[in-house]
């Protein structure tokens, strides 16, 4: 058999491949093993490497057998390896330029022939014709050899009947062939080969698009005679071809539906169309009436697609003609339909299209004519296009510029008759108003404008934006008495007045806007201007002015001219006073601020004019306000500069009082809901904080105490309740106004559009099941109640006393008595459900109320975050741990909802990671010793008692805290070595009283069943206060043996053992006090010892552990120290432990004790497992026979004939080798059925064994027949 394979091998080359190559090396075959790899780098790589090789060398046998694998490769079983012997096959004939195309050529088509090729490797020898004349075009000489063109060419039309595996890859292949021939080898050679592809253009998009690529291609060739000849027309587009090409058309859509592409075909008759001067008949008959004949689906989408894609080409006109006919309306109500979220949307394709068009394209006119296009497509007044639009970003200024006009005046006169508005179904049945669809347009142009401000990548001068901000301003807190010249915003005439609903927009739509202006960072030219090295600023013009202080001039200009303008809300006289008070605080700062700028003055300029904005929202509520405002920062200024000497000659700390008002003035304005507020508040408290006085921060935690906000709430929510009365839409969304108009109007047509009785029909089920929930609360209350109500009017009519006697007569109630019966349950049914919705109604409304109070709470932590940061070193911070921490234990105790939590979660926060944890702490508590101890003993004592862990870690943190801050600062913090008087040094902390609170939590930790203390707050206290440790490590050695359960007596070992880890505690004790501890250690190591009892539980296992933990360390430590301990009673113990213990899965218990045991100079003993078992089974496990059957499978009773003992004997010694395994199996199978057997109730008995009475019976008819068969 070997001499055969030898002679095989021997046999096996053949003269086809050259002699040569058989002595290569083996990195030149490698390249071929690499070109069929998945990963692409790997084939890149190979092929430079292929070229540079052969580059090199120069061999001509080489060379031949590249070509050879390289065709070879082109029908490759592997899809990946394809793409690489191609790519490789057309750089060689790229740098090998002796190599003869046709040539090459032939070779593809002999080893790859279609005709002689076997069934199942039709596919593979179908590519590689087609890869083979990729190669050729690849290798960028096709152009040069017209012969070899007209065979691709031609072998390509052969190539697309198999369009089952290759679909429209050969006439992919055949376009970019025909891109890069010359107009002389297309006119010579190609057309007469492509004259039938051609003349049946309008049969398959891939024929048309043939047609298509040579007419823009070689239009010298194909004239409008030729095109006769060929088509029967001398144009593409005429009016007889368009059912042709209708057809190709919806078949170019349906072919790329799961593509979601635009088909090629599509776009290139659109540009014929452009070039043959028929856009118009194109784009009409067969784009608009016919695509949309069809229900949704490929043929739409391809419509707007090409639209999306035709907007380069086209010019002003056509676009307006275009963006203005019936495809926009069919977009319009595909956009509107597609909002639920399982339904098709092709809004992004266009928006890439848009935002593509405008960024390349630089005619003003031609983006002004899209932006105004899509602005006009409309339902029911509402732009379907979303009013914050990021294609906006891309507009050229005068762009913008124009398109801001044209926005503000389709505001001020709503052409409606020049939108492109459609209405549903629904809409149109119900038939609307105009003014709602004044009111819609209107919002969206408004929230449009402000988008634009918002926008920072929208390229925008400043005299945009101040434009866009008095537009808004102007018309939503003043009207116009007459035009004046100094304000322009007057000049614009409304055609319909403004609704109480538009100016609500307008208002809320403005202080967004301040709030985007607060944020919005320089200019591009503005911000060159700036230093490198310094940050750039935000909410300020080029010359440094705020965005608002310029409209607080608008303001007082338009105030000014009264004449012609009148606020929609005019001031008294004492308003007045107070604006014009405002403006000369604010005049005053500025002067300041020239001289100095400086945070405090920064900050009261921007909330005075905050203030006066907001002044125009609600004059009477701010009224108030902004004395109490003027009259605070007078007065700060006057303590400032008069007494600031004074209060450093004498030493007082007296803090003004005007930051007492100040704080109030910030929480009543924090109960606004405006986030532009809020950061203005937050600004102006971190500037005032150094003047923050006990009572004022006391107003301050007043707000955040449990039990005091709830007596205050109804304040809170009265005020809110007042400005929604005033302003039925708060602010509380104004940087997002915009996105909330959209959504809402969205959702509105969203549920007339789609499904619109079946979302009916969900509201009502959800009233009904609302109100069932309702009725189950309050059924206690309401049945009873209701039920007498109900006997009453039934006894009145008599028709309760029917229904009792109705077996006695049959009288029933005439006409007049039912009406009046039903009259009156009509009467108590409709004021049972008033009562039923004034209760529905009044819970609400307590949840509203509870909303409110947490948002403003929130809102109030902001001011405590920023006090415990910037006056973190402060004594009053320490007033803030009781609240706090009173705030999260309340938090924690109570059901929550989200909102809860993340109040619970920022104030934990602030308590913890800014409080507790800072590095900066009060050192300047020596007047306040007795304060804190006694606040100290409150935490600890509270401590113990807490039921809840987590809310036990906060107080425990703040006792640390507070320890930390008794200490002060240490004398030598900075040195790297402390001596023991260093380390000694506790400050003003009362260190036998702080031991004792201590050591009584450590006593409640170790004597409870279920103690919210842990050994982790232990620890940390070791850690930081070594002083403190040393104090209570002898109550910690003692619960090594008297701790309640094995639990604390285990964690008593583990602080005891990070206690004598720590080198601060070991400098502290040092010489014979250290001696002593460790044999009180050791003491309490042998007593815990001799009285353990092995169980399996955790807590044993674990209790074990760190015994020898701990007992590990002493030996270890006192061997180094050299210590005089006696360890013999250590050892006594120890060693009986392995006769009690069996380490089997405990791998780390027993890795620690065979560690101390090393210490005695006992070594672990070591054990042959497979020895010792290959031993045991020796023993136990008796040798078999060979060749017989094991017992098991013997049967029983029974006389074997001669042949079957003879085909027993055969049978054992051929299956000699399996039959161990088997024999194991069966025997542990018999074992287990037999025990199932003998544990079987009777009557599985029973049928065990009538089940083997009929196995018997069968064997028995099987041995019959055997015997017969054997007698013939």
């Amino acid at each position: 058999m070997s001499v055969e394979m030898v002679e095989v091998s021997v046999k096996a080359p053949e003269p086809t491949r050259p002699a040569g190559v058989l002595q290569q090396n083996r990195v030149f075959l490698d390249f071929f093993w690499d070109l069929a790899k998945p990963d692409q780098e790997v084939r890149l790589k190979a092929v430079q490497n292929l070229i540079q090789y052969l580059k090199n060398n120069n061999k001509a046998d080489e060379l031949e057998y590249t070509l050879k694998r390289l065709v070879d490769g082109l029908s490759h079983g592997r899809e990946a390896a394809r793409p690489g012997f191609s790519l490789a096959l057309g750089q060689v004939l790229s740098a090998f330029i002796d190599i003869s195309l046709h040539s090459t050529l032939e070779r593809i088509k002999e080893k790859h022939n279609l005709q002689t090729v076997k069934k199942k490797l039709l596919r593979n020898a179908v590519f590689g014709n087609l890869f083979g004349i990729l190669s050729l075009h690849q290798s960028g000489r096709l152009s040069t050899e017209p012969q070899v063109v007209l065979g691709c060419v031609q072998l390509l039309q052969h190539l697309s009947q198999y369009r089952q595996h290759l679909k429209d890859l050969p006439n992919k292949t055949m376009m970019e062939i025909l891109n890069e021939v010359p107009g002389e080898v297309f006119e010579e050679v190609l057309l007469e080969a492509l004259q039938t592809d051609l003349a049946s253009a309008f049969r398959t998009p891939e024929q048309l698009q043939l047609l298509l690529v040579a007419l823009q291609r070689f239009p010298q060739t194909l004239k409008p005679k030729k095109l006769k000849k060929l088509l029967g027309s001398s144009t593409v587009i005429n009016a007889d071809n368009v059912p042709r090409l209708i057809e190709v058309l919806k078949m170019a859509a349906r072919s790329v539906k799961k593509d979601c592409v635009l088909p090629a075909v599509g776009l290139d008759l659109l540009k014929l169309s452009l070039k043959e001067d028929s856009f118009h008949l194109f784009w009409t008959e067969v784009i608009t009436k016919a695509m949309f004949k069809e229900q949704a689906g490929p043929t739409h989408y391809l419509s707007f697609r090409l639209l999306g894609a035709a907007l380069p080409f086209l010019s002003v006109d056509q676009l307006r003609d275009v963006l203005s006919g019936d495809v926009m309306m069919h977009y319009g109500e595909h956009v509107l339909s597609a909002q639920q979220s399982n339904r098709f949307k092709l809004s992004p394709e266009m928006d890439v299209y848009v935002s593509d068009f405008l960024q390349g394209c630089e005619d003003p006119d031609k983006q002004l004519a899209v932006m105004v296009g899509f602005s006009s497509l409309s339902n029911q007044g509402y732009p379907v296009v979303p009013s914050v639009w990021r294609v906006v970003q891309h507009l050229q200024p005068a762009t913008l510029h124009t398109y801001v006009d044209w926005l503000q005046s389709m505001f001020l006169q709503p052409e409606l008759d020049k939108l492109l508005d459609f209405s549903t179904r629904k809409q149109k049945d119900s038939q609307g108003c105009q003014e709602n669809s004044i009111f819609r347009l209107r919002k969206w142009i408004v929230a449009r404008l402000s988008s634009l401000i918002d926008n920072h990548q929208v390229k925008k001068p400043e005299g945009l934006i101040m434009g866009v901000a008095r537009f808004i301003f102007f018309h939503g807190f003043f009207i116009t008495k007459k035009a004046c010249a100094d304000i322009p915003e007057s000049a614009g005439i409304l055609s319909a007045p403004l609704d109480d609903r538009t100016r609500v927009v307008l208002v809320n739509s403005f202080f967004g806007l301040l709030m985007s202006l607060h944020h919005l960072p320089l200019l591009d030219d503005s911000a060159d201007k700036v230093a490198a090295n310094h940050k750039r600023p935000s909410g300020v013009t080029a010359d440094g002015t705020m965005w608002i202080y310029h409209l607080v001039q608008y303001a007082k200009v338009l105030l000014s001219w009264s004449k012609c303008v009148e606020s929609r809300q005019p001031l008294s006289a004492e308003q007045r006073q107070a604006w014009d008070t405002m403006l000369e605080s604010v005049e005053s700062l500025k002067r300041k601020m020239k001289k100095g700028q400086t945070a405090e003055n920064s900050a009261f300029q921007q909330l005075f004019l905050l203030v006066g904005m907001h002044f125009f929202k609600a004059p009477e509520e701010l009224l108030d306000v902004l004395k109490d405002l003027q009259s605070c920062v007078d007065r700060a200024q006057e303590k400032k500069s008069k007494k600031q000497k004074k209060q450093r000659a004498t030493g007082q700390e007296k803090e003004p009082d005007w930051v007492e008002v100040m704080v109030d003035i910030l929480l009543s304005l924090l109960s606004q809901p405006s986030r532009h507020m809020r950061q203005v508040c937050k600004t102006v408290f971190s500037s005032i904080c150094p003047y923050v006085t006990a009572d004022a921060l006391t107003a301050i935690l007043d707000v955040l105490d449990p039990e005091k906000s709830e007596e205050d709430s109804a304040v809170v929510v009265t005020e809110d309740n007042d400005t929604k009365k005033k302003m039925p839409k708060g602010d509380d969304e104004e940087e997002d106004v915009q996105m909330e108009i959209d959504q809402t109007d969205n959702d509105s047509v969203e549920e007339e559009e789609v499904d619109d009785d079946d979302n009916d029909d969900d509201d009502d089920d959800d009233a009904d099941d609302s109100m069932e929930e309702d009725e189950e609360e309050e059924e206690g209350e309401v049945d009873q109640n209701f039920r007498l109500e109900l006997m009453k009017v039934l006894q009145q009519q008599n028709a309760l006393a029917t229904e009792e006697n109705g077996s006695d007569d049959d009288e029933e109630l005439d006409d007049e008595a039912m009406m009046k019966l039903d009259q009156s349950l009509s009467a108590l049914f409709s004021e049972q459900k008033k009562k039923t919705q004034a209760k529905r109604d009044e819970k609400s409304k307590i949840q509203k109320e509870r909303t409110l109070l947490r948002e403003f709470k929130i809102k109030v932590l902001d001011l405590v975050e920023v006090f415990v940061t910037r006056q973190a070193g402060s004594p009053l911070v320490l007033s803030l741990v009781e609240p706090l921490l009173t705030l999260i234990d309340k938090g924690m105790s109570s059901d929550s909802n989200q909102q809860e939590q993340d109040f619970l979660r920022r104030a934990a926060d602030i308590f913890r990671n800014q409080l507790c944890r800072s590095k900066v702490y009060c050192k300047t508590a020596a007047n306040r010793q007795g304060e804190l101890h006694d606040l100290l003993e409150k935490l600890l004592t509270k401590s113990q008692k807490m039921s809840d862990s987590s809310v036990c870690l906060y107080y425990f943190s703040a006792s640390l805290y507070l320890v930390k801050v008794l200490r002060g600062i240490p004398p030598t913090e900075a040195k790297e070595e402390h001596t023991s008087a260093d380390l000694r040094f506790m400050g003003n902390v009362d260190v036998p009283r702080v031991s004792g609170l201590f050591r009584d939590a450590l006593n409640s930790f170790m004597t409870r069943r279920k103690s919210s203390l842990s050994t982790k707050m232990f620890t940390d206290l070791f850690n930081r206060f070594p002083v403190l440790c040393v104090n209570l490590l002898d109550t910690a050695v003692q619960y090594i043996t008297a701790g309640l359960r094995e639990h604390q007596q285990g964690q008593a070992c583990v602080l005891v053992l990070q206690a004598l880890q720590s080198k601060e505690v070991q400098q502290l004790l040092g010489g014979d006090q250290w001696t002593e501890l460790c044999v009180q250690v050791t003491s309490q190591i042998t007593t815990s010892l001799q009285h353990f009892r092995y169980t399996e539980s955790k807590v044993g296992k674990e209790r074990l552990l760190k015994i020898l933990e701990l007992c590990h360390f002493v030996l270890k430590h006192s061997q180094q120290q050299k210590l005089s301990l006696d360890l013999q009673p250590i050892q006594n113990v120890l060693q009986p432990l392995t006769e009690v213990i069996t380490f089997k899965k405990t791998g780390k218990v027993e890795d620690t004790y065979w560690a101390v045991m090393k210490y005695f100079g006992v070594m672990k003993p070591k054990t042959d497992k497979t020895k010792c078992d290959k031993e045991v089974n020796q023993q136990t496990v008796p040798k078999k026979k060979k060749g017989f059957l094991p017992e098991t499978k013997k049967r029983k009773k029974r006389k074997a004939t001669p042949t079957e003992a003879a085909g027993d004997t055969s049978s054992s010694t051929g299956g000699q080798k399996g039959q161990t395994k088997k024999d194991k199996t069966t025997k542990k199978k018999h074992q287990v059925g037999g025990a199932m057997a003998s544990q079987a109730s009777p009557a599985k008995k029973s049928k065990i064994q009538s089940n083997n009475e009929l196995a018997k019976t069968v064997e028995k008819k099987k041995k019959k027949s055997k015997q017969k068969k054997e007698a013939h």
